[in-house]
């Protein structure tokens, strides 16, 4: 659908800083599948690009003077998954803090949507942020 002041706009990407750029990698690339769309710049001020698969994107600048802020203004990434429990399972196993287990609720809509069946979990990713997992037809 097209946003009438973006056109054919909507979520480009997220961006997160990290101090620990090979973890950082191994655990977007080799844990959750994303792909390098875009890379610039050399150590210690390396960025990147990079896709879920869906043409989003979550951006990675690297700063080894970065130090996470407790409870940050950006509250937590979500990120789409038609597999919930087997993601989970394989985030849990790089040692990532599940810090919701895998979860079935439903969303009271309160704009005419009606009531949205969701499942979700959440893990702390490399850096502090906060990664939900989403998994449902109508979102």
């Amino acid at each position: 659908m097209s946003n009438p002041i973006l056109g054919r706009g909507g979520l480009h990407h997220i961006c997160i800083k990290t101090r620990d750029w090979d973890r950082t990698m191994r655990f977007y690339q080799e844990t959750l599948g994303f792909k390098v769309k875009l890379a610039w710049s050399k150590a210690p001020q390396r960025a990147v690009m990079l896709d879920p698969g869906d043409g989003n994107y979550v951006e990675v600048f690297e700063d080894l003077a970065y130090v996470p802020a407790p409870n940050g203004s950006l509250h937590h990434v979500a990120l789409r998954t038609t597999r919930l429990d087997d993601v989970t399972e394989r985030v849990r196993a790089t040692g990532a803090k599940i810090t919701m287990e895998p979860k079935s609720l439903t969303i009271e809509g309160t704009n005419g949507i009606g009531n949205v069946p969701v499942r979700i979990s959440f893990c702390e990713g490399p850096n502090g942020e906060t990664i939900e997992f989403l998994q449902n037809e109508l979102t």
